[in-house]
């Protein structure tokens, strides 16, 4: 969208495809409808994953496919997801391998928990009977399994690396993506995310106090926390121009705590200005962002101050009160749901994703221009939107994508 400019060094860079999967369906058309209408009902209730209590979570119901015999070692449920979002852009990257070559085209993936709901099972076993389940191997839980098994499913020998940064995981991976771009080590990269329900976070999470029986209800004053997800969300990332351009991405570090996030939101304002300097752009160029917006006190008081100096006024919405905090997996995704607004315009309307909670102002909060159902921009002239994503040890990204024409 953007040539390159002496003032970000940026050039020019397309998300050329999109694959997703997540609790609100297993195709992007459907995510994207059930998206718009604020549908919550994909947020259940499970009994499995903390014995003796209930929690609330956004599980993917979809059959998955199963990892090919040849690739069982990398066998498990996140590497399935991320198969599932694979297979609806494989034609995409199939068509850059044989135009560049296997070596020109790389993958970077982001995610928190690999195949840890595997590892649960396998160390369950052995509790049991002494044994791991014959078909356990380590490469299904190692992180750097999930980019892997991507490259070896497409025949990619490019540069193949996973990032595991708490929640901001699948956010950073654009600018990975896009330095490997740059530096002309390849042509084209796979990038996003995948992350799996399992045990070990919904039992972290709840004994942090962070989880919520009741759907996410970010930015109120009855919010409670928010409800783990799952998914996987897949970009190609080309040089190609036209389309869906990534525009910038701001990356700081709050160096404040390993869980709890600054109070005043520093941290997250820095990550939120240095996209916008990355992308070459003003603040008022921004028309909607998607909040980390995780329900929990700490995180909405300090989004909200950051939001409100650096964003003052822009249409804003969290999307976990939707699929739940998809934790690894969040930033691809929920840059996902900006690039399905920006490609899906009906009648030269750009419909936004609603802020669904409860209408429940907070006081203490710095105030929000949040989204109400229904609520539209005009294609016309560009647009840009920004994604928020804020992990634990005060890791932020903010990522910028946009489109010029229609």
């Amino acid at each position: 969208m953007r040539p390159r400019t002496e003032a970000t060094g940026r050039g020019i860079s397309r998300l050329s495809a999109l694959g997703m999967v997540n609790s609100l369906g297993s195709d992007t058309r459907t995510i994207w409808t059930r998206l718009a209408q604020g549908d919550q009902g994909s947020l259940v209730m499970d009994e499995e994953l903390f014995p003796g209590q209930s929690v609330r979570v956004g599980r993917v119901d979809a059959a998955l496919p199963q990892v090919p015999d040849g690739l069982r070692r990398y066998r498990c449920r996140n590497n399935s997801l991320a198969l599932c979002a694979l297979r609806q852009i494989e034609a995409e990257v199939r068509a850059a391998v044989r135009e560049h070559g296997p070596a020109r085209v790389g993958v970077v993936m982001g995610s928190s928990t690999s195949g840890v709901a595997a590892s649960e099972a396998a160390y369950a076993s052995w509790r049991e009977t002494g044994l791991a389940p014959a078909d356990y191997s380590y490469s299904q839980h190692e992180l750097g399994g999930l980019a892997l098994f991507l490259a070896e499913c497409c025949g990619v020998s490019g540069p193949a690396y996973t990032l595991s940064t708490a929640c901001s995981s699948s956010a950073k991976v654009f600018s990975c993506a896009q330095a490997l771009l740059e530096m002309g080590l390849c042509d084209a990269v796979m990038t996003g995310g995948a992350d799996s329900l399992c045990r070990l976070t919904v039992q972290g999470f709840g004994s942090l106090q962070a989880t919520s029986q009741s759907p996410c209800n970010s930015m109120s004053r009855n919010r409670r926390g928010f409800n783990v997800g799952e998914g996987a969300a897949l970009f190609l990332l080309t040089r190609a121009e036209g389309g869906i351009q990534l525009l910038g991405v701001g990356e700081s570090s709050d160096a404040h705590h390993m869980s709890a996030p600054d109070p005043e939101g520093v941290g997250a304002a820095a990550a939120m200005a240095a996209a916008l300097a990355d992308a070459g752009l003003e603040a008022g160029a921004i028309d909607y962002i998607n909040l980390h917006g995780t329900g929990t006190e700490l995180n909405d008081k300090m989004e909200s101050k950051a939001v409100s100096r650096i964003l003052p006024g822009v249409p804003a919405s969290s999307t976990k009160p939707l699929i739940g905090h998809t934790l690894g997996a969040a930033g691809a995704m929920e840059v996902g749901f900006c690039w399905l607004a920006l490609a899906s315009p009906i009648d030269g309307k750009i419909l936004l994703p609603p802020h669904c909670w409860d209408g429940e102002k907070d006081s203490a909060l710095c105030a929000l221009a949040l989204t109400k159902p229904g609520q539209f921009l005009e294609t016309g002239a560009g647009r840009a939107f920004m994604s928020n994503s804020f992990g634990f040890g005060g890791s932020n990204c903010s990522v910028v994508i946009g489109r010029q024409r229609w």
